[in-house]
């Protein structure tokens, strides 16, 4: 059968163990049915084989398939670029947990060859646009995948901040911070903080306190479509940090605002036939380990 893609991009980190032997295997597998083979430029390192290196950029620009090589944190950081440019993206885990990267290294020569023929379940998922803004004017940028995360930035520091939701004031809470989360970040961060698991097709944000000087302070999900603003109440002493899938990292002042809303482009994520998110959570949280003796 033949490949549904042409351009074939391959982007991650370069110091991880057996990446060369991956690459390599991956190469053989590419050559052999796609046209062109581009790599990331830090990739140059372990590569064997003659492949033109560009910027992730460009590899974004001229791919019509990126494939990342790495854990969750690879394909979050490639995925911010790849979403601008409406490029799909397909994980290969070589991390932990591995809930976006769903190809382990010993399923590549089984299931990248069918997702290049066209055997896939294909997702789009949505992403947040962060802006925050002071004295009326944007002073920093970012998106993210997973959440936006306000926080003291200080060990046993609460920060006091207000949220308002569509232009509604909602509660002003001391807290040590907020997680905003999408459905794909509801199985991260989101979750160790007490958030809801949201199937990825859901239309909503989550917002969950971190350690709230509230008891009754709970998650609360929302719609997708909503507009969040959280203002950093003047009187906070602290300048706390806003970071975008733990990796992009803003620092607030006092009396700053943050808003968030869902960004206009999505990512395409692919992920091999028989892909599913239920037994991607029984897999990865281990849900059936209770009945088994």
């Amino acid at each position: 059968m033949a490949a549904q893609f042409h351009r074939v991009g391959l982007v991650g980190r370069s110091r991880q163990e057996g990446l060369q032997e991956l690459l390599d295997e991956l190469l053989d597998l590419l050559g052999d049915r796609v046209g062109e083979v581009m790599l990331e430029d830090r990739l140059g390192a372990v590569a064997t084989r003659d492949c033109p290196l560009l910027t992730r950029e460009e590899i974004g620009e001229r791919a019509d398939l990126v494939i990342v090589l790495g854990g969750d944190g690879s394909l979050l950081s490639a995925a911010r670029t790849m979403a601008r440019f409406e490029t799909p993206v397909l994980g290969i885990n070589r991390g932990r947990l591995g809930f976006l990267t769903d190809i382990s290294p010993d399923e590549v020569s089984e299931l990248v060859p069918a997702v290049l023929e066209g055997r896939y379940e294909r997702e789009e998922r949505f992403l947040l646009d962060v802006n925050v803004e002071r004295e009326g004017k944007v002073v920093a940028r970012a998106d993210a995948l997973n959440d936006v995360v306000l926080n003291s930035g200080t060990s046993a520091q609460m920060i006091e901040f207000e949220l308002s939701i569509d232009g509604e004031f909602v509660y002003r809470q001391r807290a040590d911070g907020l997680i905003i989360s999408t459905p794909t970040g509801s199985t991260a961060y989101s979750l160790s903080g007490g958030g809801p698991i949201m199937h990825p097709s859901l239309d909503a944000i989550v917002l969950v306190p971190m350690f709230p000087h509230s008891l009754t302070s709970r998650p609360i999900a929302v719609s997708g479509q909503s507009e969040i603003r959280i203002d950093v109440v003047s009187r906070n002493d602290i300048h706390p940090p806003i970071t975008c899938d733990g990796q992009i990292s803003i620092t607030a002042l006092p009396g700053d605002s943050v808003r968030i809303r869902k960004k206009a482009r999505e990512l395409t994520l692919l992920h091999p036939p028989g892909y599913s998110f239920y037994a991607s959570c029984r897999d990865k949280l281990r849900w059936s380990d209770a009945l088994v003796k």
